[in-house]
């Protein structure tokens, strides 16, 4: 398997380029695998202009051979798209790019070319309008992982992971009640083992607010108790349902280290607000690693210079656990 790292340009008109640049810039200033851009070297070289950073970007055959590569040249395998200013308006345009950009890294993962792939913001509004997914499911259903995946946002201090992700929030109850909340957990657990050496604490969240269930309601409470004592009957760390409301005051003194959420904005509202860039988006349950920065495309200061690089590079770093 290769030492190699693919990282996705992302949606062409963000901050992808631009944290991209900036964690070139600092690469030597921390421990990392070699990795290689997947884009369009034009568009690159535009936005490399207009953000005026001095970088030389060299172009990497399909097999990604880096002995030709000097020390002070990006690699990138070059994607085709055209697009006439540095940086446009979001929009469908760029579907099909970002889509060849996947389905390259795909090909490079199967051919065991790359250990594993990082992909730069990309607008979910946009390449996913009529399905409320993102990339997490697409990539799931791409390599026939569905339902499989796990979503876990990742700081060593603290990791969430919502049990449903890109749904709509009148969809939650239902989905929940028929998911394998078993196979998440192994999922999560297994993760933990196999990178940290580490057994983690999970806490797992009520969907109601204080953990309150009427006599309605009972039966969705049981069905939350059964399952958190099949859960133990793996001999896996698992505490719940707690509270949504306080569990982030108070994951410190109770030592838990994945919060696992019902809902999408249940985990990663708090979350965000806690650790800001200092956090990746890692998806489980696939055939490979797959890690976003924790932030989303943030036209408004696109081509601005101002965008902070940490979270993609806290994303390059952790390559260093996967052997």
């Amino acid at each position: 398997m290769s030492k190699i790292i693919a990282i996705i340009a992302g949606e062409p008109n963000s901050i992808s380029s631009e944290i991209i640049f900036k964690s070139w810039i600092k690469r030597e200033k921390f421990s990392h695998k070699p990795f290689v851009i997947i884009g369009s070297i034009k568009l690159l070289n535009l936005q490399r202009k207009k953000l005026k950073f001095n970088i030389k970007i060299k172009k990497v055959d399909s097999n990604l051979n880096l002995k030709n590569i000097k020390q002070n040249e990006m690699p990138v395998y070059n994607v085709d798209y055209q697009q006439k200013k540095p940086f446009e308006k979001v929009s469908i345009k760029t579907n099909k790019y970002i889509y060849s950009c996947f389905t390259i890294a795909i090909k490079l993962l199967k051919n065991k070319k790359i250990l594993g792939l990082i992909n730069c913001p990309i607008s979910k509004e946009t390449l996913f309008k009529e399905n409320h997914q993102g990339v997490t499911e697409f990539l799931s259903k791409k390599v026939r992982r569905k339902d499989k995946e796990v979503m876990l946002l990742f700081n060593k201090e603290l990791s969430v992971s919502p049990l449903t992700t890109h749904i709509s929030i009148k969809d939650v109850h239902k989905k929940i009640l028929k998911m394998n909340i078993l196979d998440k957990v192994i999922t999560i657990n297994k993760f933990y083992l196999k990178n940290f050496k580490k057994k983690p604490k999970i806490a797992l969240l009520s969907l109601n607010p204080h953990n309150f269930y009427s006599k309605k309601e009972l039966k969705e409470k049981k069905i939350f108790l059964s399952i958190i004592k099949k859960i133990k009957s793996f001999k896996i760390n698992i505490v719940g349902p707690i509270s949504a409301d306080t569990s982030f005051m108070f994951y410190k003194n109770k030592k838990i280290d994945v919060i696992l959420g019902m809902y999408h904005d249940q985990v990663l509202t708090p979350f965000k607000t806690l650790f800001k860039y200092d956090a990746i988006n890692i998806t489980l349950g696939l055939p490979f690693i797959r890690l976003t920065p924790d932030h989303g495309i943030a036209t408004d200061i696109a081509g601005k210079k101002i965008a902070n690089p940490n979270s993609l590079i806290q994303s390059i770093k952790f390559f260093n656990y996967i052997k």
